[in-house]
């Protein structure tokens, strides 16, 4: 469950970010090849991101520094990176300073760059919606978005878990359900077809047409209600 919800966090996919910004596309791109191309290097990345952080946990755990629970799981998320990661940096003497210092910059821009892009879907939506210039709806979403955000900072060790768990663990897979039974059975094929041919003439004699409606109806869907099941249960 939570490499599922790591997936679909790491993608922004359950919350509308992919359908803004796939709006976005001129009708000369690949949708199809698009997407792709984006699944396949978040993969590579998280690849190699899992190729740095398992070791270091690994390092941290022959230094003395607990990475495992009392029941021998990892910890939690924010368990690691706030507590054992420092802890093992603080092990290296000066150059875990700046390797310290690389690490939460880096994370940093990473958190930022994920906000800005969840960011959009309020922000189109006050714009197309309610007709707002960008600037007022950014600064109106930001704020909003800003001051929850506060609230859990300022009750981290309460609140924080249980945004994780509704919002990313079961809020976006749960989301992402709907969204595969609206476009695999409520959105028309005949409307997806005539989009996809915008770009690509022979679009319904492709791999992707074939495999597509398949995957979305009813592969997609059942494969995430079983996990989500599975972890409730």
């Amino acid at each position: 469950m939570d490499a599922l919800g790591s997936a679909f966090f790491s993608l922004s996919l359950g919350v509308g970010t992919m359908l803004i910004y796939g709006s976005y596309l001129s009708d000369t791109e690949n949708v199809p090849r698009v997407g792709a191309q984006v699944a396949l290097l978040d993969v590579g990345i998280a690849v190699l991101a899992g190729f740095l952080i398992l070791p270091a946990m690994y390092v941290a755990d022959a230094r003395g520094v607990a990475i495992f629970n009392e029941a021998g799981g990892l910890l939690s998320e924010d368990t690691l990176i706030f507590i054992v990661l420092p802890a093992l940096f603080d092990t290296i003497d000066t150059a875990g300073i700046f390797l310290a210092t690389a690490f939460f910059i880096l994370m940093s821009i990473a958190a930022l760059t994920s906000s800005i892009s969840m960011l959009e879907v309020p922000v189109a939506y006050l714009i197309e919606r309610h007709h707002l210039s960008r600037c007022r709806a950014t600064l109106l979403a930001g704020g909003i978005i800003a001051g929850f955000s506060a609230l859990v900072v300022l009750n981290f060790g309460t609140l924080f878990g249980a945004v994780i768990t509704i919002s990313t663990r079961y809020g976006q897979p749960l989301l992402g359900i709907f969204i595969c039974i609206f476009a695999g059975w409520l959105w028309r094929r005949d409307a997806l077809l005539k989009e996809l041919r915008k770009n690509d003439a022979d679009a319904e004699n492709r791999l992707f047409w074939r495999i597509w409606p398949v995957y979305v109806k009813w592969l997609c869907p059942v494969i995430i209600g079983i996990i989500l099941a599975q972890s409730v249960l």
